[in-house]
């Protein structure tokens, strides 16, 4: 025996799951063609309106957490920073290594500063990155290494650390391994940038990326932390650096937190 063809109306007409679909069968007989194309729309229109609403629908890449509103990237305010830093660093700025995603800009920055060196550590894999990224992976400027694991530096190698959207995606157990090593590997100082409690952070695919969701901590539980992980901080650098932010009216998106090296 032969199979008829489906009529894809009459289906979803018997589904319910269109609405006005009975409205546009009455009318089929007389125009057909119209009867196809209102539903073909309306088919576009619900599964756009399905796709606006779900998890799928919103951006779980690293660029994704950059565009976020509320100063949700902390490695782009990085960038907004950099002037603030070197007026209150100064020479510190010399040799510097960035711990964070998207670090290639970060670095790409820095490089183009004179005299400065720049490296940097991508927590995260380095997937999807420019032919810019790449160049800095091949020449060993930008490697990618898990920060649950000892850094791959020597004690003091650079002379400034700056770490940025990372530190919100570990544990305490975890943060007390990797600040004190962030501490280890700088020679003058550390420059923690982390997102303020309530701040958007990306959705979807966060936690098979960062193998946990964000958790944006206050400043009082940062500076305990601190004293419970005998990280000292650098007053000294804190206060050069609310002053230089107050002479070009710089209002920090993240908090940022100074902290010495390790003697």
């Amino acid at each position: 025996m032969s199979r008829r063809p489906v009529n894809p109306s009459r289906h979803l007409a018997d589904g319910g799951s269109i609405p006005f679909v009975g409205a546009i069968q009455s009318k089929s007989r007389s125009s057909p063609l119209l009867s196809i194309g209102l539903v073909v729309v309306g088919a576009i229109l619900l599964i756009g309106f399905c796709y606006s609403n779900s998890e799928g629908g919103s951006s779980s890449t690293i660029k994704g957490v950059s565009k976020l509103e509320g100063g949700a990237s902390c490695t782009s305010e990085v960038l907004r920073a950099l002037p603030v830093l070197k007026k209150a660093y100064g020479d510190s700025m010399h040799k510097i290594l960035h711990v964070g995603p998207d670090t290639c800009s970060v670095v790409s920055n820095l490089l183009k500063e004179e005299d400065t060196e720049a490296w940097g550590v991508e927590p995260y894999e380095l997937d999807d990155v420019s032919a810019n990224c790449k160049s800095l992976v091949r020449k060993g400027i930008v490697r990618a290494a898990d920060l649950k694991f000892p850094l791959p530096y020597r004690a003091k190698s650079f002379s400034l650390v700056i770490v940025s959207d990372a530190l919100d995606y570990l544990s305490p157990r975890y943060l007390n391994k990797t600040l004190p090593e962030l501490a280890r590997v700088s020679a003058d100082a550390v420059v923690v940038f982390t997102g303020y409690p309530g701040q958007l952070r990306a959705k979807g695919g966060e936690v098979a990326k960062f193998g946990r969701p964000a958790k944006l901590r206050s400043s009082s539980w940062w500076i305990r932390f601190f004293v419970q992980s005998n990280l000292e901080e650098n007053e000294s650098a804190g206060k050069k650096f609310e002053q230089a932010s107050s002479k070009r009216s710089y209002q920090p998106a993240c908090q940022v937190f100074h902290l010495k090296s390790f003697p």
